[in-house]
């Protein structure tokens, strides 16, 4: 079965929010809420050996999705074609089940059409041959998808040239998160992207030290 997916370069993402602005730009998302976000890890160790990094989270496309079995009416399901989870707009009743149950606070509620919304690797750019909007406008190269069951994807091929060690997923909550984090320049945080704080280069005042 195919998967569809991310593998993420943590150490090629400048926190800039490029792909959270090119998701909701092609999405049509409002603004809140939305289908990804930036979050800051750290700084964590002791002076003068500390550490961050920007973690960017969307839907981890689980093998094994929460928001699925908990889904009353069937509007959450995993897509059999591609392994990504989507939600039919017309089955869903805006009960907000999934968005509840999911590990990674990945599913936010449309308000204005009361609806539960996510990431499906933007479905209608895949269809006609283009990729994922926040892929195509990720300025330091840092976001990268395929199927990660075919050996010879591109996402499959990065992951076998790296060491396993540097390869990291969100902590598994039993759902089995296929997204993939490539971390190299610092220890891997084991946080949940609820837990973290969403990256923002301004501040009230002035820009944010």
């Amino acid at each position: 079965m195919k998967q569809f997916t991310f593998v993420v370069d943590i150490d090629r993402c400048i926190g800039c929010k490029g792909c959270q602005v090119a998701c909701k730009l092609e999405n049509t998302v409002a603004l809140g809420p939305g289908r990804n976000k930036v979050c800051t890890v750290g700084p964590n160790g002791v002076y003068p050996d500390l550490q961050m990094y920007f973690l960017t989270t969307m839907c981890q496309q689980c093998e094994n999705p929460t928001c699925v079995q908990v889904c009353p009416t069937g509007a959450c399901y995993k897509d059999e074609d591609d392994g990504v989870i989507r939600i039919d707009r017309a089955s869903c009743i805006g009960c907000g089940s999934c968005a509840r149950k999911c590990p990674y606070d990945c599913i936010h509620m449309n308000k204005e059409l009361r609806v539960a919304d996510k990431c499906t690797l933007c479905e209608q750019l895949r269809a006609v041959g283009d990729i994922p909007a926040c892929v195509r406008n990720c300025s330091g190269s840092a976001l990268h998808y395929g199927d990660i069951n075919d050996p010879d994807s591109a996402v499959s091929k990065l992951l076998a040239e790296t060491d396993p060690k540097y390869i990291h997923t969100l902590r598994d909550e039993g759902n089995g998160p296929t997204v993939r984090y490539i971390l190299r320049s610092a220890d891997w945080v084991d946080v949940l992207p609820q837990d973290c704080v969403e990256h923002s280069v301004w501040k009230k005042g002035g820009r944010k030290a």
